[in-house]
This record gives structure tokens, sequence and C-alpha cells, in this order.
């Protein structure tokens, strides 16, 4: 089972997508149907939906998306984590393959969000949920993560992106020290996804291979999931490009580790309900 831990969907309006410049290569709509063409042509047969705008709506609209298709495996959508009542509101969801939640917290401009009392409740009443919360953090906030773990308490949580290393200025500290502390808390996963958008336009493989190599040092192959971040990834290449990078890795240094990483990983990471 070849899964795709992390992309996206969208009917994209200028309004909707501030973060999207207008004219690019993503400034237009996606489709279920353009995602299963894209997985169809990288050997991938299910795929994982990311919130990508702050709304209820959106978990509604990835939720009709995986309703098209058996391809979807589940969603991860957005909810006020911060609401007071946040644990019936995660109660009250309609019925659909919700399997956690993520709040953009990289676009957030205070660095300690992570630690704000509202929002902490908020992510143990969905760990609480059996569901799973990903963690999308910026450079800034980062340094952060470890008081925000030890105050999740149990439960399953998602890092995504590697945390977004600066690949184009081929930076390195204080994003590898950072990585390796948060990666001493054995319930957090690893996206190796969103890499290619973080190097420089003319990239070569070759550029994200000390980047992979310390998430899996840090991490273990038993941690790590691959996501296209697709069609986010269209700035910089193409789908297989992200599934091809990590691949060509995975089999130089952890061959037997690839069916985890391509697929055993997001099972667990994400509680899904399908066969290996």
């Amino acid at each position: 089972m070849r899964i795709d831990a992390h992309h996206h969907l969208w009917r994209y309006s200028a309004d909707a997508f501030g973060w999207i410049v207008p004219g690019s290569a993503i400034a237009r709509d996606f489709t279920v149907a353009e995602l299963v063409e894209e997985m169809n042509g990288a050997g991938v047969d299910r795929a994982i939906a990311v919130q990508a705008r702050q709304s209820d709506a959106e978990t509604d609209f990835l939720l009709a998306a995986a309703a098209e298709t058996p391809r979807i495996a589940g969603v991860v959508g957005w909810i006020d984590l911060r609401a007071a009542d946040i644990a019936d509101r995660i109660a009250a969801r309609p019925d659909g393959p919700i399997l956690g939640y993520r709040h953009v917290v990289q676009d957030e401009a205070d660095a300690e969000f992570l630690l704000g009392e509202a929002f902490v409740a908020g992510v143990r009443a969905v760990l609480a949920a059996g569901l799973a919360y990903d963690v999308l953090v910026n450079a800034a906030q980062l340094a952060t993560l470890p008081a925000f773990l030890d105050r999740c308490g149990e439960g399953r949580l998602i890092l995504d992106h590697c945390a977004k290393p600066d690949i184009a200025a081929g930076a390195w500290q204080p994003w590898a020290d950072q990585i390796a502390a948060a990666a001493a808390y054995p319930a957090l996963f690893c996206k190796v996804s969103g890499l290619i958008t973080e190097a420089a336009p003319d990239w070569q493989p070759s550029d994200f291979e000390r980047y992979l190599a310390h998430v899996f040092t840090c991490f273990g192959p038993e941690r790590i999931l691959w996501g296209s971040d697709w069609p986010v990834c269209r700035l910089a290449g193409t789908y297989t490009d992200t599934r091809t990078i990590v691949a060509d890795f995975v089999a130089r240094h952890y061959p037997a580790a690839a069916p985890a990483v391509f697929g055993g990983n997001a099972i667990r990471a994400y509680a899904l309900d399908i066969g290996i």
C-alpha cells in the first residue's frame, strides 16, 4: 500500500487563498480527478488530504472530496483549537474519514503560538479523541516544539515538511539541533514533504541529501512518512519529483524501510483502517 501522506485540493480564489501568488502555477482549481491522475503516474495507491485554509468549510470540502473516491484515505482538517468547547466540536463533526486536525501555525506572528494555553488544550482534546495532530511551524517557532510536546501528553503528532529547512540558502543551524531535540519525543512522526519548494529554483537531487540524512538519523525510518505536498510542489517541480527524491535516498541508505516510509508509517501515524 503506497500512501501519499500530504496533499491538498482547492477551488481557487484570490480572497480565499491569499498566500498563493496570483498567476502562479498553483493559482487555479485542483480537483480529485487531477490528483488521481498524478497518483497513477507515480504509482501511489492512497493519499491523505490536508487542510490549506483555516475554516470549517475547508474540512467539509475535503470530506466531500474524500467521498468522491476511495483513493483519498482520510482528511486532516481544520477546527478552532482554541474554542472553549473544543471537545464538543470534535465530537459533533459530521461523519467522514477525519484522521486529525492542523492549524497553520507558521502564519502566526507569535513565535510562541504553540505554547498558548487554549491552543495546547485544543491539541490535547484532539489527541484524547484518538485523532492525530499535524504540526506546521516556521523556523522561529521550531524552538518551542519540545515544550509544546511536553504539554501535549500522549497521542500521535506529525511534523510537516521537516519543519521547512531553508535548503535554498544551505541553512543548517539551529534547524538541525532543533529537529534532533524534537525527534527525542517518540510519539512524533516527521513528513519528508514540501522540500522542493524550500530549495533553489534550479535544485538538484543532491541538495536534499544532508537534510534527509539528518531527519532519518534523528527520527529513524520507522517514524518517517513521505508526502507530495501537491499541488504546492508544482511551484518547484512535479508530483513524481517529490517521490523520486525520497525513493532514491531510501534505496541507497534504508532499502528495507521503503514499504514503511511510503505507506506503513502513514498507516500507523494516522491509524488508517486499511491493510498494508
